[in-house]
């Protein structure tokens, strides 16, 4: 024994400082343990996750140049003249902070490409979060046990709106403090608090002399550390609950169909942020963005020509933009509801995107944990409400920039509000409308796919003169993702008398899910997809009607693949489960 201890010694004095400091770490923080648990965990990969990565390495970007920003920015609004390098400007009094926004522009080395990376990457962070919760959204990804990530992506979406809009406010330049003016007539409108709040925000009239100094404190210190936090129990929800896939042979709510995280998954994200973090730079290299030396610094008296918010505060700008300028006088007080009405219903809008996930649980009545994605063609009704709302954000988008489409393509500013107020009802519902169709239509096309096989689009002609075209039987595994999804049967309210013959209650919240259920699943809301009987049906229709005639080769069914294949095609679950009614929806987690 003693003299393996000695050998047991020697090698520990041997050990490499690398191994010590891992050894001294696990020691303390179990890091071997860890490992072990989570670095061969397994990712589904689909390159709609990307999208979620675009935005995730997007905000390190903002996080880093912002850093960089940081060094060289004064946020203050005292007065100096200025004697920099841009001639244009010399002797003009501004404020220190746009003073030090042209300092970094011309004078810091690298300065104007950090401030434009740091810019661009705000512009598709949102973007990216944007698209991200879009793909969610018509994917069905959002349900349990995902609901509380849904509601960390929507605040990181909001949050990332006034971050932003706090960002492009700092330069203290024309067009920036045009659009601070803007916000504070929409402050102001609220009732009772918003000249409290005004005050409180500006530190006295309007434009005050602190705003800047404020705004930067929200916009370094408050919101990205709240972000911050979000971003980082999104990723703990993602990797403890895994990420969605999509249906296919071998997928089911309890496996996951994927590469390990250690080493594919880290080597494609790495590679993917240096690709993100290049094509932010290329575009900040090529393109110019916020100009601030060629729009002066911000007067009270001046207003910026043609003066626009970034594109993602085009929706509450067009809303206050195509609003009528009503007011009305309350107990000695006016209201503006021109600019209150808008500001009313953009928080309505954007809680009932939050809300959405929970709001289809109680329709469904659907409280299993869901990890397969839906094909958006398979959710016919929640594919247009995501279609409608899109279209709602561009007719607002195009109505908060009314001035610049007047003046671009010789229109009437009057003409294009008017337009708009029309399209904001009538745009949605049509796109509704054609998207449940065109899904439905799909539907229909896989059907006719799986009970006839894939069109080849080569014609036959039988021995007694018939034309046919032939048909390619669909793989298993085609077949299988072809009718993988579930169908939900709508709610129903039942009899109006129980067993005894007396009137039951029916709550109108009750009358009001099984309306809302039978628009999203009844007849006309879905396809029924093929089942088994059916399948077997047109394989043996076409088997006798032209098997005798033209072999295999004039067949329009599947019948060759056997009766597995037949088997697989019934109205099951991704697990083979039967689809839940509305009775027996209360499964257990699969």
């Amino acid at each position: 024994m003693g003299k393996k201890d000695d050998d047991a010694a020697v090698v520990k004095r041997n050990a490499p400082a690398g191994e010590k400091v891992a050894d001294w770490a696990d020691g303390r923080l179990g890091i071997y343990t860890l490992a072990r648990a989570n670095v061969r965990k397994i990712f589904p990969d689909h390159w709609s996750f990307l999208l979620g990565e675009i935005a995730l390495y997007s905000f390190v970007v903002i996080i880093l140049t912002g850093v960089y920003l940081t060094l060289f920015f004064h946020p203050s609004m005292n007065e100096v003249e200025y004697h920099g390098s841009y001639v244009p400007l010399q002797g003009v009094r501004m404020s220190e902070a746009f003073k030090s926004t042209l300092d970094i522009s011309f004078d810091v080395r690298g300065g104007l490409l950090v401030r434009q990376i740091h810019h661009w990457g705000a512009l598709i962070f949102v973007a990216a979060i944007f698209v991200h919760m879009m793909r969610v959204f018509f994917t069905g990804a959002f349900r349990k046990p995902r609901e509380v990530n849904w509601v960390f992506g929507f605040l990181l979406l909001v949050l990332a709106m006034f971050t932003g809009l706090t960002g492009y406010s700092l330069p203290d330049d024309l067009l920036s403090g045009t659009g601070v003016r803007f916000m504070q007539g929409a402050i102001i409108s609220t009732p009772v608090i918003g000249t409290y709040l005004s005050m409180f925000l500006f530190g006295g009239e309007f434009p005050g002399h602190d705003f800047v100094a404020r705004f930067y404190s929200i916009h370094v210190l408050l919101l990205p550390g709240i972000m911050l936090a979000l971003v980082v129990a999104h990723l703990v929800l993602i990797f403890y609950h895994k990420h969605t896939q999509f249906a296919g042979p071998g997928r089911r709510n309890t496996n996951v169909v994927g590469q390990p995280f250690v080493p594919v998954y880290v080597a494609k994200a790495g590679g993917m942020f240096f690709l993100v973090f290049g094509v932010i730079a290329v575009v900040a290299g090529l393109f110019a963005i916020n100009p601030v030396w060629a729009i002066g610094p911000y007067r009270a008296d001046l207003v910026s020509t043609g003066a626009q918010p970034d594109w993602y505060m085009g929706f509450p700008e067009g809303l206050i933009r195509i609003m009528p300028g009503w007011e009305v006088n309350v107990w000695g007080h006016t209201l503006v509801l021109g600019v209150f009405i808008p500001l009313v219903i953009f928080p309505l809008i954007l809680v009932a995107l939050a809300a959405y996930p929970f709001i289809e649980s109680w329709v469904t009545g659907d409280k299993r944990e869901h990890h397969i994605n839906d094909r958006p063609r398979n959710a016919p009704t929640r594919t247009a409400i995501g279609a409608a709302w899109v279209a709602c954000y561009f007719v607002l988008l195009a109505g908060g920039g009314n001035d610049v489409l007047a003046l671009n393509f010789n229109l009437s500013i009057n003409a294009i509000t008017w337009f708009v107020r029309v399209g904001l009802f009538v745009v949605p519902a049509v796109t509704f409308v054609v998207t449940r169709r065109i899904c439905l239509g799909l539907q229909r096309k896989d059907r006719e796919k799986v009970l006839h096989g894939r069109e080849t689009g080569t014609i036959k002609r039988l021995p007694h003169g018939e034309f046919v075209e032939v048909h390619e039987p669909l793989s298993q595994a085609q077949a299988h993702t072809l009718t993988a999804h579930e169908q939900y049967e709508p709610y129903e309210v039942g009899p109006a008398t129980d067993k005894h013959g007396v009137r039951r209650k029916v709550s109108p919240m009750e009358k009001l899910r099984a309306r809302i259920a039978a628009g999203m699943f009844g007849e006309r809301a879905q396809i029924a997809k093929p089942s088994a009987a059916e399948y077997e049906e047109a394989a043996g229709a076409h088997a006798l009607g032209h098997g005798h005639a033209n072999g295999q080769h004039g067949q329009h069914g599947q019948h060759g693949q056997g009766e597995r294949g037949s088997g697989e095609l019934s109205a099951a679950g991704d697990d083979g489960s039967s689809v839940p009614g509305p009775r027996d929806r209360e499964g257990s987690r699969r």
